[in-house]
């Protein structure tokens, strides 16, 4: 995994998004799920990484 660096000055937009990824890692890891949620989740992970700059 790389650091995040931002291009620009770092926004609510950053915030926010940092918060979702958060809170999506900390359910996977706490929660009983269907491995079809589990996949979905996984997979809104992934792309926030990937839009983060942090694959």
């Amino acid at each position: 995994m790389t650091t995040h660096t931002p291009k620009g000055p770092y926004t609510c937009g950053d915030y926010r998004q940092e918060m979702v990824l958060l809170a999506l890692k900390k359910r996977l890891v706490e929660e009983d799920m269907t491995p079809e949620a589990r996949r979905v989740m996984e997979e809104e992970v992934a792309r926030l990484e990937e839009e983060m700059g942090m694959d």
